[in-house]
């Protein structure tokens, strides 16, 4: 399959906090957008966030979570190669509803990725696909973020991130 990469600018972004991440050490590629999971059950844009904005601020947020995780002189390639987003659209509520995304344990937030760690030296260390699944992302306490929209997602990829590279800074070898 042929992945469309996407680059996020830092300073596009707007997102405050991410100045001190290093980019170049996270790239985050996406599958193309007409084959996402989450675009094609959703192909009017209903919400209040569209593609390109929902995928910019999980970009931005992987690379930053991602740089703290690494260890020095570390990379990661991360290609998101399927996504559903937490909750799901019910038409059936009416045309007043058509922009409500409920939130309900049969909709939980799903990535399928695959990501290549890489050492100062240009040699994988470790490379893998994960396929990512909340299905109690409602019955866990609430985050500081409670007013994000992505905060399900984020927090399932901050989940990965911390089991994946272990939390400390040190990912195993």
């Amino acid at each position: 399959m042929n992945k469309m990469r996407v680059t996020v600018l830092l300073a596009a972004l707007g997102c405050a906090g991410l100045a001190g991440a290093d980019a170049s050490r996270v790239t985050v590629n996406w599958a193309p957008t007409d084959t996402l999971t989450e675009v094609k059950e959703n192909p009017s844009q209903r919400g209040q966030m569209r593609p390109k904005d929902w995928m910019g601020d999980l970009t931005g947020f992987l690379q930053k979570r991602a740089d703290k995780q690494l260890p020095a002189g570390d990379r990661l390639d991360v290609t998101i190669d399927d996504i559903k987003l937490a909750g799901g659209f019910e038409p059936w509520h009416g045309p007043n509803a058509d922009d409500i995304r409920f939130m309900k344990d049969i909709y939980p937030p799903r990535i399928n990725l695959h990501y290549k760690l890489i050492d100062a030296d240009g040699h994988t260390l470790r490379e893998g696909s994960n396929k990512l699944l909340d299905l109690g992302y409602l019955e866990r306490p609430p985050m500081p973020t409670d007013t994000d929209p992505l905060r399900f997602d984020k927090r399932l990829l901050d989940d990965w991130l911390k089991k994946e590279f272990r939390g400390d800074g040190v990912a195993e070898r």
